[in-house]
This record gives C-alpha cells, structure tokens and sequence, in this order.
C-alpha cells in the first residue's frame, strides 16, 4: 500500500510454494498464488492505521506459463498429473530442446528477442506441453502469463500486457500482431484459431487500464472495494525498472536520462532493463521490445539466470557454511553479515576486494542469459584448495560476487556497443542490501550506483500502474518521475578498475575454453557412436 508520491505504508508476506518434481522443472499452483495475494492484500490493509481510500490497483508477477481449461480451472503441466500444479514456473527449464529448435528455425521473430530464445520463455514452453501432455494442451482454453493471470482474476477480463507478450510470447508489439507463420513453422498453428484466442488477442501497453474494475468477487476476497480501476499488468522485473528509472530525475524523466542507465533488478536471478527511442538489436540481449515497460519506447531486457540464487548456492555447498549458519543463528545475523565482516578482516591491509587473485568464478551455473544466450552453459571455479576454512568460504564468496559483477559489466558494454551510454545502475533487489554485492558491481562495472530510497521498488512499480491506472498522474513517465525517490550512492573505485579488468579477462578465457571442451567431447560421444 503505498501514497500517490510513492511511500509505503503497508506491506504483508504470504509464502506460496514451488514443487520441483524432476531436474529442471518448477511447478505452481495459480490458486495457491490467488490466495496468498489475497491473504497479503487483507493483512496490509489491516496494517493501515490513518483513513485511506485505495484509488487503483497496480498487479506484477514472475513470467510464468498458467494453463486452464474453459471455464477457468488450472490444467496440470505436471508429467505424473499432479492436481493444482497448472503453472510452469519462469526458471523451469524442460523445453530446452524445443528451445534450440526454434532457434535453429532462423524465424524474424527472433531478431526481438536478442536472436535466441530462452527455455525460460513461452514458446518453448507451449511445445513441450503439446509433445509430451498433449491431452493437457488440447484441454487448455487459455494460456496466461501469470501477470495476465492475476489481472484476469481480479476483473475477468481476458486482455494481456504488451509487457508479458512482447517479452516472453514473440508478440509483435511495435505491429500489434503476432506472427502467424511462426506459430506453423514450430508446430504451434493451432494457436492461430480463433484470432489468437488462446493466448490474447486484445494486447494492451503498460500505463493503460482493463475496460473493467475490480470484480465484486475479487473484491470480497482481497477486503477491498468492487469497481476500483485495475491497471495492465507487468513482468516483476519490468515493474522494478518502472519503479527505479524515475529515481535520477528532477521532476521529469528525459530519454537522454534514460539512454544513460540501467535498471538492475536482483533476485533469485537478475534482469538489467534498459530503455531507448530507438530500437537497438542487441545481440545476446532480449528486446528490442515496442511498448514493453515505458510507453512510445524500445526496451532491451538482459539478466543473469542465477544470483541470489547462485550465492546462496555457493555457500550452502561449502563444508564451513552449517558452522557459519549456526553462528548466525546464535548471533542473530546473517551469514552474509558474517562473511562480510570476515572479509573486512581479510581485507585489512589490501585495496578491496583484491584477496581473490587466485580465486575465479563463471558463474553460469544455471546458464548464461546475456551476452551468451548459451542455456547449456555451467559454472567453473578455477583456484580451489584442500582447504576449506570459513576463510576460504569468505574468498570463494567474494569471488562469486566478483564474477556475477563481471557479467553485468558484459552486459553493460554490450548495450553500449549498440548506442547506450550506460554510466548509472539503478539497483534493487535482496542482493541490493548487501555492502559487498554492491562495491564489487560498481568497481568491476565502473558504473555509479544508485539505491531507491524505497527498496521495495518492485512494488512500488506495481503501485506506480495503479496511480496511473487511478487517474492520479496523467502518464507513466510522470508518475515515475513523481513517485520514485533516490537513495544512496556508490561511486566505483579506481584503485582496483585494473585488478577487476584483469580477472574479468580471465573469466572471459573460461567461457572461451568451455565452449572448445564441450565441442571436443561432443565430437569424441559422436565418433563413438559412429558403427
């Protein structure tokens, strides 16, 4: 719950849950999803003490696949037929077959998505499940990304977002069309019928409002008003980049401004957002992207498929973390605070971040998402001792940091190879409140950074769709501008641009030589199943 200039007053937390039946795959349940939303919703209003009225409604979530059936109930997209699972989750990877046919496809649509579509993304998705559940997929009477989802739940109405279509479903946004003869060519023509029935056919730009508000049944379940207008909704991280690139701004928010930064978004995994006039192919970089975050404006959407995820990762695998984690536990800390202040130990008569000269992480664990596109992709670690000391734990710690910083800095020069002149990052995001994350990605980047003053700025994005939604601002960019604050600086170090240079270089020469290896063996495994 936030006020029309973009302060929160009240936020509530419903844990839903994530079934992972085999490698790869992650599964949802939409009502488990409708119901923690409308859990949150209640005890936030609970949590309001002045007089209020609640003027619009502004909805995000992950882009995630939702199936149902005719009228509105979840379609399993579990292999045994596990009931309630009907959502496949944004990080399941099981098309990545259907994947890399679609890419060997050489289709236009591709050129909008960076030349490689993601098994992260829809398409791939909609194929899997035709191949392997068909009975589920010919069910189906509706496909959703689960931002659409939740809109529709909340109004009934079956409008999609430009946000969600154009990013993850190769929705011609910049045509409003989407492109028939790629639906036939990847043996998804039946998705044709019915003018795209399926999955949209009413498309509509972030900063707009459904025809219909909240519905009365909605309304009851979520504690609050029928009839409260209802804005189009975004992909999570899209609402992060529309709740952080209003920050560097003096009441207006000017595409020079925009062309300038980046908005960093980090999780589980991360998502870079950066905005422009013009459309930008970047190679390796999703987009360009008609109408997807900010209205009239092309975006380009990088990211990394592991972050928060790959630290936590990192840690837990180590023989010092349960130690570390009991520590914590004891100490009332976290075990980041702990490495960190172990670090500063380490670090005490050494520039920062420089105890890690021996010590490299890819960090591609999970995959490369930008400037590779390689979802094949997997982490090396280059360095590693018998010893396995909380010390060392702290330098492979810090190591990892530097290289998911490393890849943001490919990411950023990526997009300024092709006309940006990315110098600021606005960051949001849990890894956000971590001191260390932070000066590493400003020093291996040499980008300043900049934190909200609100750090929940996913939210505030979605709060930022209400507004606009509500009638409050006349447009997104002025509610941007009006609602988002800014909050603390970091400023890169020069001291040590030659150190992060260097060992970015060599992470640079682990890709290089991972591509060679796995061609290598790929061609022994072929030979030796030659006759």
């Amino acid at each position: 719950m936030f006020t029309l200039d973009g302060r929160k007053m009240a936020s509530a937390v419903k844990a839903t849950r994530t079934w992972t039946p085999r490698a790869d795959y992650a599964q949802q349940s939409s009502e488990d999803i409708w119901s923690a939303v409308c859990h949150a919703t209640r005890t936030a209003l609970e949590a309001l003490t002045a007089p209020y009225t609640i003027v619009g409604i502004g909805f995000d979530a992950t882009c995630s696949l939702v199936v149902l059936d005719a009228d509105g109930h979840g379609v399993s997209v579990d292999p045994q037929g596990a009931p309630e699972q009907d959502i496949i989750l944004w990080a399941d990877h099981r098309a990545i077959t259907e994947a890399r046919e679609i890419n060997s496809g050489n289709h236009e649509v591709l050129r909008y998505v960076g030349g490689t579509i993601s098994p992260e993304m829809e398409t791939p998705k909609l194929l899997w499940l035709k191949r392997h559940l068909p009975e589920a997929y010919a069910k189906a009477a509706h496909f959703f990304d689960l931002p659409d989802y939740l809109t529709w739940r909340a109004t009934g109405s079956f409008s999609r977002s430009a946000c969600s279509t154009a990013c993850k479903w190769t929705y011609l946004a910049h045509e409003e069309r989407w492109d028939g003869e790629y639906f036939s060519a990847v043996g998804l023509e039946d998705l044709k019928n019915d003018n795209f029935s399926r999955i949209g056919n009413d498309i509509r730009p972030l900063g707009g409002i459904l025809d219909v508000g909240l519905s009365a049944k909605a309304a009851a379940d979520m504690g609050l008003d029928a009839g409260i207008p209802v804005g189009v909704s975004a992909i999570d991280a899209h609402a992060g980049g529309i709740g952080l690139l209003g920050l560097d701004t003096e009441g207006s928010l000017s595409d020079t401004q925009l062309e300038r930064s980046i908005a960093l978004i980090c999780g589980t995994s991360s998502c870079h957002m950066a905005a422009s006039k013009n459309a930008r192919f970047v190679k390796g970089v999703w987009g360009p992207y008609w109408n997807a975050m900010l209205p009239e404006m092309w975006l380009n959407e990088a990211g990394q498929s592991a972050t928060g995820a790959l630290i936590d990762f990192v840690i837990a695998s180590h023989t010092a973390a349960s130690n570390l984690k009991e520590e914590a536990l004891q100490s009332e800390t976290s075990i980041y605070a702990l490495l960190n202040a172990r670090l500063e130990v380490l670090e005490r008569e050494q520039l920062p971040g420089t105890i890690t000269a021996e010590l490299h992480v890819l960090p591609d664990f999970h995959g490369n998402r930008s400037p590779h596109a390689d979802p094949d992709l997997t982490g090396m670690i280059s360095g590693l001792t018998l010893s396995d000391t909380v010390d060392d734990l702290a330098r492979l710690y810090l190591a990892t940091l530097q290289g998911l910083a490393y890849g943001t800095r490919d990411i950023v020069d990526a997009l300024n190879a092709e006309g940006y002149s990315i110098d600021t990052i606005l960051a949001t995001g849990g890894s956000t409140k971590n001191p260390v994350f932070l000066r590493e990605h400003a020093n291996a980047t040499g980008c300043r950074i900049l934190l909200p003053a609100e750090p929940d700025s996913v939210l505030l994005g979605a709060a930022i769709l209400g507004a606009v939604a509500g009638g409050v601002h006349a447009d997104l960019r002025q509610a941007m501008a009006g609602m988002s604050h800014a909050g603390e600086e970091i400023f890169p170090d020069p001291q040590v641009a030659s150190y992060h240079a260097a060992k970015r270089s060599i992470t640079h020469d682990m890709h290089n030589a991972q591509i060679i290896w796995r061609q290598q063996m790929r061609d022994v495994l072929e030979k030796a199943k030659a006759p």
